[in-house]
């Protein structure tokens, strides 16, 4: 398989891009598609809230009848729900779960994020030691066989525990791939690759709208809501298979600062130089905690947390919500085009845009490109709480073009930002705040949508912290480097002095490392 892989290698990265990226679409639906299949899955298994209901088959957008469903929703208990009957005694409401309430935001959030954000600090660490096409082969298979045993869970804890087995296997998703993409794509194409690459979380969350929604109704073989499950996990198990048996471990690359801080290359007319060496000797020359504490990284680090609330809040509570604001309404296939193929082409756009900049204004024009992004997206963000259906997905549309912008980007920055040594363990333990942050938050909006009501809740922690992280990645932009390098390829950052990494020690690096010198 391998040598078939190399015949064709003038398309290898493509391929492996694609792979990535398909890998983290799978984990991505998978991880989301509580979020859209709550309602059966309590119903089945039982968890969260209980409240009167209009029965399922009266709720059908074709003969849905508001008056009826209004008297169902203010129904206060059991009792009253079961006494509402139509003029022929028979009952239109029901008392039943609705996917919402405390152990949901549970299974949803902290059961998922909690074991995510600390197993990434540690396949962040692994990736800069191991070999990283081995390591995400394992993490694609992990996460794959939780997806299809979430379809077989029959108790809450059950979902908890899988959901705990989902995570520790896409932990490791982001900051491998991550390493393997941008030691094999330049600078010139990073944005655009990091872009498409990160497009999987995007086009995870829009297609798990319409398979967990009609999948789950079409109730192939009577098992509904399991059926999205089965289908994810099968389709991660190939990607899986694919990874171990076609891919290689490519040579790790110094970029950016570290390029230009090295003076035995700086005057090469490109920002990718070749290295050949163990992170461990590499690591003895630059503290990871220097790294880490540095404003641009700590400032960039607390304005992604809180955009990522913003998308977590979105992402977990969209399907309900609009079910919940909008009864009678399907809005599963608006959802769909929204978060898939508009949230697709913000990416894209988001990608290009930063990489034909960064050119000439440098990587401080990365971060505007995110301050401005999240900006333009926010009153249209508002919008898609408080207008109505239509108006609700035209905003959201428009918002999400604008919003999606930012994942890739952030993770451009990221990289290009700091030495190589360091950058998988950098972005292990990025992830590990921006997700424990922004995955924890969002169980905030079930006490603020029980006190007040879901728009109020939503208009706080997604729209609202749309715009708190429009104003954080602003400041972020102050503490960023300009460019001096006179090589108009080369992009000199302010940041870590990396003029320790020269090529005689990484060479000698090597030895005492015999696994290392095979896959580099």
């Amino acid at each position: 398989m391998h040598s078939y892989i190399k015949k064709l290698g003038f398309l290898y990265k493509t391929y492996v891009l694609t792979i990535l990226t398909l890998g983290y679409l799978t984990s991505e639906m998978g991880h989301f598609l509580i979020g859209v299949t709550s309602k059966a899955t309590a119903r089945d298994v039982h968890y969260g809230d209980i409240k009167c209901q209009l029965l399922e088959h009266l709720a059908d957008s074709k003969v849905f009848n508001y008056t009826l469903h209004e008297r169902c929703d203010t129904s206060p208990d059991q009792r009253s729900c079961e006494l509402l009957v139509l003029e022929d005694g028979s009952p239109f409401c029901e008392w039943n779960y609705n996917g919402l309430g405390f152990q949901y935001q549970l299974l949803a959030g902290p059961a998922f994020i909690a074991v995510y954000s600390i197993v990434g600090v540690f396949f962040g660490m692994a990736a800069d030691k191991f070999n990283r096409v081995r390591l995400l082969s394992l993490c694609t298979l992990v996460s794959a066989a939780a997806i299809g045993l979430i379809g077989m869970a029959t108790s809450y804890w059950h979902l908890i525990l899988l959901r705990i087995m989902l995570a520790i296997g896409e932990a490791g998703t982001n900051p491998l791939s991550t390493g393997i993409l941008s030691d094999l794509f330049s600078e010139e194409k990073r944005g655009l690759v990091m872009a498409i690459f990160n497009w999987g979380i995007y086009a995870g969350i829009g297609l798990a709208f319409p398979v967990g929604r009609y999948v789950t109704e079409m109730n192939v073989g009577g098992l509904g809501w399991r059926v999205p499950y089965y289908v994810s996990g099968m389709i991660g198990l190939i990607v899986a298979a694919l990874a171990i048996t076609t891919m290689t471990e490519p040579k790790r690359t110094a970029i950016s600062e570290e390029a230009d801080n090295d003076n035995n290359e700086v005057s090469k007319p490109r920002s990718v130089v070749q290295a050949t060496t163990t992170p461990t000797e590499s690591s003895e020359k630059t503290s990871i905690w220097k790294v880490l504490f540095q404003p641009k990284i700590l400032i960039l680090c607390i304005a992604a947390s809180i955009r990522h609330t913003g998308g977590f809040c979105f992402a977990y509570n969209a399907d309900l919500f609009y079910r919940d604001i909008f009864p009678g309404y399907d809005l599963g296939w608006s959802l769909f085009v929204v978060t898939f193929l508009v949230g697709s082409v913000g990416v894209v756009i988001g990608g290009v845009t930063s990489d034909s900049i960064v050119k000439k204004y440098g990587i401080r024009s990365r971060v505007a490109v995110l301050a401005i992004s999240q900006l333009i997206a926010t009153p249209f963000a508002y919008g898609s709480i408080y207008l109505g259906p239509t108006g609700a997905m035209v905003t959201l549309a428009i918002s999400y073009l604008f919003a999606e912008m930012w994942f890739g980007i952030l993770f451009a920055i990221l990289v290009e930002s700091v030495p190589m040594s360091v950058r998988s363990t950098t972005v292990g333990a990025f992830l590990f705040w921006m997700n424990n942050f922004g995955g924890n938050v969002p169980m905030f909006v079930e006490p603020v949508r029980k006190a007040y009501d879901y728009k109020t809740a939503l208009a706080i922690f997604y729209a609202g912290f749309y715009l708190l992280s429009s104003l954080m990645f602003g400041m972020t932009v102050l503490f960023m480097g300009k460019k001096k390098s006179k090589n108009t390829n080369v992009h000199t950052l302010a940041g870590i002095e990396n003029g320790g990494f020269k090529n005689s020690e990484l060479d000698n690096g090597l030895k005492g490392f015999p696994s290392l010198e095979n896959h580099l």
